[in-house]
């Protein structure tokens, strides 16, 4: 049997806490040992539970989540999952340097991200590597928590491509479906909701074309129309329409339409697999 992931939340918003919780119910490899409401409580967690995993909020009164850090050994770093609202440089080079990070309000689809990030490295047993970088990223922090801004753009330099998650969960009445990415033929929005398309079904989703985007790997997804993602591998013509538009035939005989916006992505298409241009 594999051993469970043993892991404590620290959060000083008890919704927040909760919101992790409910997120991890639909994976049993990952066991919540201990719940923090500051950094205090998650110093003395760790020294009892010795968790392989802490979800840390960065921004929380008396210890911050740096600070939290920096109390501890190196051997009783846990693998660390950031939560925060930081800004988007910030999370740069928080992702540069930890497992991962939650941009509250959490998304769903990158909590599972960062889930199977925590697996790999978990599957991988290289903690060590991951500890190491943190201290690097505790070296660059000042006392309150602040990071200084050159340092970090010096740290920047890390080489390590984005990762895109090869499931994307969906919930629906029955609970959480797990729609495996490669499956997925077209995605199109249906107001504050997106229609994913996969294997013969249709899933329906409460995310944002842009959010969707943005964890969906761009060599496999293309936006073909400012409400409509494709998989360019079920991509098999493309009819040229009318004003620079065309009309993508997929393999299951749906007809998408490319609007004229996005004429750059006929010769990425074409040159994808050799398809008919008629």
């Amino acid at each position: 049997m594999t051993q469970a992931i043993r892991t404590i939340i620290v959060d000083d918003e008890e919704l927040a806490r909760r919101g992790i919780e409910l997120r991890l119910a639909p994976h049993p490899d990952v066991v919540i040992v201990q719940q923090c409401a500051n950094g205090r409580e998650a110093l003395e967690a760790i020294a009892q539970e010795k968790p392989d995993l802490m979800f840390l909020d960065i921004q929380m009164p008396g210890l911050s989540g740096f600070e939290v850090l920096a109390r501890l050994p190196q051997e009783s770093m846990p693998l660390v999952i950031f939560v925060t609202a930081y800004d988007r440089y910030a999370l740069d080079a928080f992702e540069a340097q930890a497992i991962d990070y939650l941009l509250k309000p959490i998304n769903d689809v990158r909590f599972v991200q960062a889930l199977d990030r925590v697996r790999g490295y978990w599957q991988q047993r290289n903690a060590l590597h991951q500890q190491e970088q943190l201290m690097k990223l505790l070296a660059t922090t000042q006392g309150t928590g602040s990071v200084d801004e050159q340092t970090l753009r010096e740290l920047l330099h890390t080489d390590r491509g984005p990762h895109y998650p090869q499931i994307l969960p969906i919930r629906d009445d029955a609970g959480t479906v797990r729609v495996d990415v490669n499956k997925i033929d077209w995605i199109d929005a249906a107001g504050d909701y997106m229609c994913v398309h996969a294997d013969g079904r249709t899933y329906v989703l409460r995310e944002t074309m842009k959010s969707l985007e943005a964890v969906l790997d761009p060599k496999l997804f293309q936006r073909v129309h400012r409400s409509t993602i494709v998989n360019v591998s079920r991509v098999r013509r493309l009819r040229p329409h009318t004003n620079g538009e065309y009309f993508l035939t997929l393999e299951d005989g749906q007809e998408i339409k490319l609007s004229r916006s996005y004429r750059d992505r006929v010769d990425q298409l074409i040159g994808r697999g050799g398809l008919n241009k008629t």
